[in-house]
């Protein structure tokens, strides 16, 4: 079942009274199927964050249709509906901080969609649970690291109880720790509660854990398909200045040298096990 739609979009930023407004989208359609986990990557400017606004009616499209489970984000009526349906995660968790305390912050989203005291206390500990933020409820916000703030982010937007997150570069100021513990949350919100995850990362070794990944070069869509198959283009993605995971750059290279290895390596365990029938034969 198709959850989010995007029909020949078409996106221009308005620049000023006395330029040309900017096309940062050209007729970009994409599917994303409920309970989904798609990774979009892209370079600065290629539209990848523009795209994803586009999913929770932040921004409207200039040309085309954007649908969340069925319902056109062009519709102002519907605007609040698909809010709830679809939360966003920023880059900087400090700008979605809003209360000093850690509780307090993840209740302002369900508070404001005039949900009960009882049922919110009820969301809170559910959210803060699902993240693994529990013991810190009582915590200053402000006191935490970047990892746990971005935990207790996701959290506020668990507790609206969105279908769909949307998260735009939520492990770009952590450090490795911070990111795992980020990557580790969106994997089991996805995989225990079929929550549909739309992430924007420019770690690769991030992007091979979805289920699809969709690559955006210069606001249109350049490869799309499962990480081994997107992943294989190697050659493709260098051209347009992408990356590709580590363990895939290094067999690459095996074998532009001449070695015989396999193809479509992801990971460090399928390339140390590549590296070690490399080493017998």
């Amino acid at each position: 079942m198709e959850y989010l739609q995007a029909e020949k979009v078409s996106f221009f930023y308005d620049s000023g009274e006395n330029e040309d407004a900017q096309q940062v989208l050209h007729e970009v359609s994409m599917n994303i199927r409920k309970g989904e986990f798609v990774a979009l990557l892209g370079h600065n400017g290629s539209g990848k964050s523009t795209m994803a606004k586009h999913f929770n009616a932040m921004l409207l499209p200039s040309g085309g249709k954007v649908y969340v489970d069925g319902m056109d984000t062009l519709n102002e009526d519907l605007k609040y509906e698909i809010r709830q349906r679809v939360g966003l995660v920023l880059q900087n968790p400090d700008n979605q901080l809003v209360a000093s305390v850690v509780e307090e912050d993840v209740a302002f989203g369900p508070e404001n969609l005039g949900v009960p005291p009882k049922e919110i206390r009820q969301r809170v500990d559910e959210a803060l649970k699902a993240v693994d933020m529990e013991e810190y409820k009582t915590h200053s916000a402000y006191k935490l690291s970047g990892g746990q703030k971005q935990r207790v982010a996701i959290a506020g937007i668990i507790a609206m109880q969105p279908d769909c997150i949307v998260l735009d570069e939520p492990t770009a100021m952590l450090d490795p720790r911070g990111r795992t513990e980020v990557m580790e949350t969106i994997r089991r919100l996805n995989r225990e509660k079929g929550i549909t995850i739309v992430l924007i990362t420019h770690y690769m070794d991030e992007a091979v854990q979805a289920d699809r990944v969709i690559v955006m070069d210069s606001g249109r869509i350049l490869v799309e398909g499962v990480p081994r198959e997107v992943f294989s283009h190697v050659d493709l993605l260098r051209q347009h200045s992408l990356d590709v995971p580590q363990a895939t750059e290094l067999l690459y290279r095996l074998e532009q040298a001449g070695c015989s290895v396999p193809q479509g390596v992801l990971n460090e365990e399928e390339c140390v096990a590549a590296l070690e029938l490399l080493l017998k034969s």
